[in-house]
C-alpha cells in the first residue's frame, strides 16, 4: 500500500489509506494497552491512536510539543464524529524541554495568560491554535488588499525604510548613525509613494514602518505593518474615501470567506461593509458632546473616548462598525495635506477611517503644486532644502494625487477584539520591549 503524506484536513479524503502525517504532539493519553495522541500540523489537529507495543514504547518516550512523523491508516472514529489515524509507525525528530512554561494544548491557560507573559514566550505561544489564528487572519487581509489594488492597475512597490529625513517632520523618530550621518527609519514611505505616483501613477505598499511612540497604550505599536496606496489624477479626497470603502469591503468578504473557523475561535462578527458614513470633525465632536453628562468639560477633539463614543453612535444609528472622519484642520496634518479653505481655521482635505472605536486609516489628498509645496514646508517652519530630493519630483509635475494608509495590526485587532494591538503583532516593539 502507496503511503500519501498528507495535513489534518485531508483525513476524510483518505479513509482506509495509509498516510504520512507531520506535527507537534498537543496533548498525549497513555492508557497501558493504548495511547491516544493529538498532532497539531500548519492546517489543524488530528488524533493518532497507538495499541501496538513497539509503537506505544515510542509514544511513551515523548511529550508536549515534541515534533514527529506519524504513518498510519485512516479509520472513522467509533462515535461517527470525524476520523483518526491507526498508528502503524511514529518517529519523534527532537526533545522539547520536560516542562513547559504554557500548556498550549489547553485553550482556557492560554487565554488566562498574561500580556507580558504571553509576549515573553512568544516562540511558544504563537504555537496556540488561536494565537496563530490572528496570523492567518492578518494574511488574508494582505492577500485581500493586494488582490482588490491589482485589479485596479495599481504596482506593489517597496521604499527605503532608512531615510535621511522625516516624512512629517515630527519628533517621532528613530535616529540612527549611517556611516558618521544622521538618518532615520521610516515613518512611512509617503514621499516615495508619491514619487512613484510620477512613475506608476497608482502605487501601493505592504511594509514596516517605524514611530518612536512613547506611550505604552493598547493602541499603540513603535514598529507595525502599514498597508499604503497612493493614486494620481484624482478630483478629490472623495475618490479616496470611495476607493477606501470598496478595498475595505473587499478585505472583509475575503476574511469572512476564508477565515471561517479562525474567526469563530473569537466569536468575530465581521461587518457587512455598505456606504461608510462620513462626518466632519467638528460634527463628530458636536455628537460626541451630546453624550457628554452634565457639567462635564465639553470635548473640543476626537481622543480615544471620543473615537469609541462616534462609533457606539453610527451602530446605534445607521447600524455601521465603521465611518469616516473629515475635514482635519490643517495645522494638525502634514505639510503636505492638501489645504481645503473654510470659516475660521483652515481645514484640509483628510480624512481617518474609524473601526469599531478605534482610527485605523488615516489619509487625504496632497499638495501637488511645486510653489504650494514649498510654501507649506516653510509654513512649517522646515527647510525646503532639507526636502529637495523629494521636491524634484514637483519640480517636473505632479498631478493631482493622494493615499492613505491602513494599519494591519489595528483592524486585526478591532475585529478580533483582542485587548491590546500588540497581541496582533508577531513580535511587538514597544518603548519596553525589544525582545523576543
Amino acid at each position: 500500500m502507496t503511503t500519501v503524506e498528507i495535513s489534518s484536513t485531508q483525513l476524510s479524503q483518505h479513509t482506509g489509506s495509509a498516510v504520512r502525517i507531520h506535527g507537534h504532539i498537543q496533548s498525549l493519553r497513555d492508557m497501558g494497552n493504548l495511547a491516544f495522541v493529538v498532532i497539531r500540523d500548519m492546517s489543524g489537529a488530528v488524533q493518532l491512536v497507538a495499541d501496538e507495543a513497539e509503537v506505544l514504547s515510542v509514544v511513551r518516550l515523548a511529550t508536549c510539543e515534541t515534533p514527529v512523523s506519524a504513518e498510519g491508516v485512516v479509520v472513522a472514529k467509533p462515535n461517527g464524529q470525524g476520523f483518526e489515524i491507526h498508528l502503524k509507525e511514529l518517529t519523534l525528530l527532537s526533545t522539547p524541554a520536560p516542562s513547559l512554561p504554557v500548556e498550549i494544548g489547553k485553550q482556557s491557560k492560554v487565554d488566562g495568560l498574561a500580556l507580558s507573559t504571553m509576549l515573553d514566550y512568544r516562540p511558544l505561544t504563537l504555537r496556540s491554535p488561536k494565537v496563530r489564528a490572528i496570523f492567518k487572519i492578518e494574511a488574508v487581509f494582505c492577500e485581500a488588499f493586494r488582490e482588490f489594488l491589482r485589479e485596479r492597475q495599481f504596482t506593489e512597490i517597496h521604499s527605503p525604510k532608512i531615510v535621511a529625513t522625516g516624512t512629517e517632520g515630527g519628533a517621532q523618530l528613530f535616529k540612527l548613525n549611517y556611516f558618521g550621518r544622521e538618518a532615520f527609519l521610516a515613518q512611512s514611505p509617503q514621499f516615495y509613494k508619491q514619487i512613484m505616483v510620477g512613475a506608476l501613477e497608482r502605487v501601493f505598499e505592504v511594509a514596516p514602518v517605524y514611530r518612536a511612540e512613547e506611550h505604552d497604550t493598547t493602541r499603540h505599536l513603535n514598529e507595525y505593518i502599514s498597508m499604503d496606496v497612493e493614486m494620481g489624477f484624482i478630483e478629490s479626497e472623495r475618490d479616496l474615501t470611495d476607493l477606501l470603502n470598496k478595498l475595505v469591503r473587499h478585505m472583509f468578504e475575503k476574511v469572512s470567506q476564508s477565515c471561517p473557523e479562525e474567526l469563530s475561535l473569537f466569536g468575530a462578527k465581521v461587518p457587512e461593509v455598505a456606504v461608510i458614513p462620513a462626518v466632519t470633525l467638528s460634527e463628530a465632536v458636536d455628537i460626541i458632546n451630546s453624550y457628554q453628562k452634565k457639567g462635564s468639560a465639553e470635548k473640543t477633539d476626537l481622543d480615544p473616548e471620543g473615537e469609541k463614543i462616534i462609533c457606539e453612535h453610527f451602530l446605534k444609528t445607521e447600524n455601521t462598525d465603521l465611518v469616516f472622519i473629515t475635514g482635519y484642520p490643517l495645522s494638525v496634518r502634514p505639510f503636505y495635506a492638501m489645504p481645503l479653505p473654510a470659516e475660521g481655521e483652515m481645514s484640509s482635505r483628510s480624512f481617518d477611517l474609524l473601526f469599531r472605536g478605534l482610527e485605523i486609516t488615516t489619509g487625504g489628498q496632497r499638495i501637488h503644486r511645486h510653489e504650494e509645496l514649498v510654501a507649506a514646508i516653510k509654513g512649517r517652519g522646515l527647510d525646503p532644502e532639507a526636502f529637495k530630493d523629494y521636491l524634484q519630483c514637483f519640480q517636473y509635475g505632479m498631478p493631482p494625487h493622494g493615499g492613505f494608509a491602513i494599519g494591519l495590526e489595528r483592524i486585526a485587532k478591532q475585529l478580533l477584539g483582542l485587548p491590546s494591538v500588540k497581541l496582533a503583532a508577531l513580535f511587538p516593539r514597544d518603548i519596553n520591549r525589544m525582545t523576543p
